[in-house]
């Protein structure tokens, strides 16, 4: 940790990793910004958000055997240079369809780097330093989530929302300079060189048939591709049961706490990004907040995660993780609910911030029992593999959540800007998200186990 090798590997995993992070915290502030200039309706709103999660989610376990295999530092880097060109492209798109392309490119070079970055720590550090190098790059990682909504509303209000992606590409030039010159290469020495490249199809397949059926249900395209993303998704399973060397080793299913910790994670990170999207466009439609407005309203939720979610880890080591990930999203649930009332007279001070803080409350109570009862329901040697399904499950729950709900609650077309249609909606999403979040604490009393396994 003291070397300056060790220092570079963490810089640059941390720059690189950030601009995921920051991208994805800065979108939702803007969105009602780029509709508006792009003149997009709230479908293509919506696959603004979800054609990066799509791409990242079903390609993400790919992009880790990739650098498994040819080099972690090199797939680090070639997803950063990715990722810094789709934002060029997301920055200077004249219109929605071609933003919403480039948001898939983004979340293909997402999908390289993100698995990249913390393989590389992993694969450079000596074992007793592991874990240092690992916490700060999440405590460090996390300060880029935190100023996300800050920078994000700075530049949409006082710039423009395109700066929210051109800004990442001198962050890009940083972490390619320090990766190219200081970091190590690592592999993984048992691994071959096959890759489930039919796998990441099928799975692409299976994710962007569904979402654009949720998204354009009543179109008459929707059926058909309802239909292919159920194809697919089958065709992807049955692949994947007899492929050699799966994508995503169905085996692991097999543990009754792997798949109920998994189905936990699909419900709350539904709920998750749905909160996220209805209730920042709720603030800048309805209560005539500005983009930084917006953003800030949701920092406590990032501040709760800094500060409080590596406590919520050591309780669960102490009781065990049922507790921790039953009333963590039945607290969040109860967030949920104390905003529900948001509208145009709300105060922030006793309309938002009492809500918003439970909800990060919660969510700082659930997250690390949640990681550490993954990856404890795995075998040692699946352990990336396991923590990699669970990040693509909870961005496929993130991605289905934003597409199905706006229809489900009846806004279409340019409703997002219309202050009483959006309204009237906004009340029933809330509901909706904290039903499927009290549903993830019923699964998880019902199916965790109180103590993990021993090691």
């Amino acid at each position: 940790m003291g070397t300056p090798g060790g220092r570079a590997v963490i810089a640059a995993a941390v720059l690189g990793s950030g601009m995921t992070w920051l991208d994805g915290s800065v979108v939702n502030v803007a969105l009602r910004t780029i509709g508006e200039d792009l003149d997009a309706s709230l479908a293509e709103l919506q696959w603004i958000n979800n054609g990066y999660l799509v791409s990242l989610a079903s390609l993400i376990l790919l992009g880790g055997s990739l650098g498994d295999r040819l080099g972690r530092r090199r797939m680090f880097i070639v997803g950063t240079v990715w990722f810094a060109l789709a934002s060029v492209l997301c920055g200077i798109a004249p219109n929605a369809e071609t933003l919403i392309a480039a948001r898939i490119l983004q979340g293909v070079g997402g999908a390289l780097l993100t698995p990249a970055s913390l393989a590389m720590i992993q694969g450079a550090f000596v074992h007793d330093d592991r874990g240092k190098a690992i916490g700060a790059w999440s405590g460090l990682g996390g300060v880029a989530a935190a100023i996300g909504p800050f920078v994000g509303g700075v530049l949409v209000d006082h710039a423009s929302w395109r700066w929210i992606f051109l800004i990442n590409l001198p962050l890009a030039v940083a972490t390619v300079m320090i990766a190219w010159r200081a970091v190590p290469e690592t592999r993984d020495p048992t691994a071959t060189g096959h890759f489930d490249l039919l796998g990441a199809v099928l799975a692409s397949l299976a994710l962007g048939g569904i979402t654009y059926a949720l998204i354009d249900w009543g179109s008459d395209g929707a059926p058909w591709a309802a239909a292919a993303g159920v194809i697919a998704s089958v065709a992807f399973l049955l692949l994947e049961r007899s492929e050699k060397q799966p994508m995503m080793p169905l085996g692991l299913y097999r543990d009754r706490t792997f798949s109920a910790s998994n189905a936990m994670t699909f419900l709350v990170y539904a709920a998750l990004g749905a909160v996220s999207f209805f209730l920042v466009l709720q603030l800048q439609t309805v209560a005539d907040y500005n983009a930084l407005e917006a953003g800030l309203a949701t920092l406590p939720i990032t501040i709760c995660m800094l500060f409080l979610a590596a406590k919520g880890g050591e309780l669960g080591s102490r009781i065990g993780p049922r507790i921790p990930m039953t009333f963590g999203p039945l607290v969040m649930a109860g967030g949920t609910l104390l905003i529900l009332g948001v509208d145009e007279d709300v105060n922030y001070w006793l309309g938002v911030l009492p809500g918003i803080t439970v909800f990060g409350l919660g969510l700082a109570l659930m997250v690390a029992p949640l990681t550490a009862t993954v990856l404890a329901a795995a075998p040692d040697d699946k352990a990336g593999i396991a923590s990699g399904i669970n990040n693509a499950v909870a961005r496929a729950g993130s991605l289905m959540a934003v597409a199905a709900l706006p229809t489900a609650v009846g806004l279409s077309g340019a409703d997002y800007a219309d202050p009483l249609v959006f309204d009237a909606a906004y009340p029933t999403a809330m509901l909706a998200c904290a039903a499927l979040l009290a549903l993830g604490g019923v699964v998880s009393w019902l199916t965790i186990p109180h103590e993990l396994p021993q090691e």
